[in-house]
């Protein structure tokens, strides 16, 4: 699992049946001071998140596609699970950021 930002959405007219009505997003990973890494990933969204948000990212594949109730052999790895309001780490914290 990792904290990420929402940086966009990803769209595609002939997908797998496996991804038909779920949102694919991409998601910068952050640090643990809320700065984006050079890392990222593109996730099922099961959460409602939008572009900006501030989400938890479940990232192993077996785990993603138990959330989703898929067959084994699907290719999911990612999946959006929690929308974040405030991360606090030694005192210190960040926020989701509105634009």
């Amino acid at each position: 699992m990792y904290i990420g930002r929402v940086s966009g959405t990803v769209v595609a007219t002939i997908k797998k049946e496996l991804f038909e009505g779920r949102k694919l997003l991409l998601v910068d990973k952050l640090d643990l001071n809320g700065q984006p890494t050079r890392k990222y990933d593109i996730a099922v969204d099961v959460v409602q998140a939008g572009v900006g948000d501030l989400v938890l990212v479940l990232d192993e594949g077996n785990s993603a596609r138990q959330i989703l109730d898929r067959e084994p052999l699907g290719a999911i790895r990612a999946v959006i699970v929690g929308i974040i309001d405030e991360v606090t780490l030694d005192g210190s914290s960040f926020e989701a950021q509105i634009s």
